[in-house]
Order: C-alpha cells, then structure tokens, then sequence
C-alpha cells in the first residue's frame, strides 16, 4: 500500500464465544478494502474496567496500514462491530466485540467523534500489554515506551496471556 499509515486497533470480547468473536473481527478486518492486517498480539484474559459486575474479557491488540483515513478507518470499525452483533448500551457493559482505534500513525485528533490516541489508551493494561507485545519500543502518550508502560501497568491490572492463543493465521 503506497502512502499507508500504521494503527493499532484494540479488540475486546466479553459475551458468547469470545475467542471466535474476535478472530471473527480480525478476520473482517483481513478482508477490508484498503486495510492489511500485519500482526495481531496473543489473547489475553482481563478484568472488566468501569462496570465490574460482568464477566472477562478476552482482549488483543492488531497491527494494521491502511490507505484510509482515520475517520474511514473508525467507520469500518463500527461496521465490523454491528455485523457482528454489538449494540450499544450501557457504557463499558458487556459486549461481544469492541473495537478501538488506539494509535492512527502520530496524528492527534480531538473531535467529538473521533479523539486519537485513545483517550484511556495510557490507563489499561488490557491494551498496553498487547500492545507491548506488537511494540516494545512504540513511545506512548506521556513519552514512555509501551513496554515500559505495560510493567507498570501489570502491576496494578490483572491480565494474563492465554496459552496458545498466538495467531497462525
């Protein structure tokens, strides 16, 4: 892809089969027109964040280029999560997919629909650390690495990597 820009798109799941739910979104995300899909982080077990009375999530992070614009690119997103079932209703309920655009190359946007990096990006270890695992060394909001940031984060976040949840795709 000439002229592509690198994301960071975070997926969750934590309603029905939550691992098919979300090598179902990667899958989609595979096939988008003007989307390539480099790398997807290990799945990782993570307590919910906001509402805790709701089971666990599985959550990756995926490394894509695209040719879309960052506002294309959230609207594929929020297509990807509707055919897959995800209605929106109470805010960081359960959901049987979510997917969020963290990082659109180094822009920074500020609109009320659409605020990159993701404004919470820095708080959750359900991001950071696989994040961290897709890039180490990416400097983060706040100047500090991913890597370093997901050790501080694992601290105080349970997440555990799924065995065998590397993807051979």
């Amino acid at each position: 892809m000439s002229g592509a820009v690198t994301a960071y798109i975070g997926l969750g799941s934590n309603r029905g089969d939550r691992e098919q739910n979300l090598r179902q979104a990667v899958r989609m995300l595979r096939e988008a027109p003007g989307v390539t899909v480099r790398r997807v982080a290990p799945l990782y077990r993570t307590a919910p964040v906001g509402v805790t009375d709701q089971p666990e999530f599985l959550n990756t992070v995926v490394e894509v280029t695209t040719i879309l614009s960052p506002r294309e690119l959230l609207a594929c997103l929020l297509t990807i999560e509707k055919l897959l079932g995800r209605t929106r209703g109470r805010r960081w309920g359960p959901r049987v997919i979510d997917l969020d655009l963290l990082l659109y190359g180094t822009e920074s946007i500020n609109a009320p629909d659409l605020v990159v990096p993701h404004p919470r990006l820095a708080e959750r270890a359900f991001v950071v650390v696989p994040l961290a695992e897709l890039a180490p060394g990416l400097t983060l909001p706040g100047g500090i690495s991913a890597a370093a940031l997901a050790a501080e984060l694992r601290k105080k976040q349970f997440v555990e990597r799924v065995k065998g949840s590397d993807w051979a795709e």
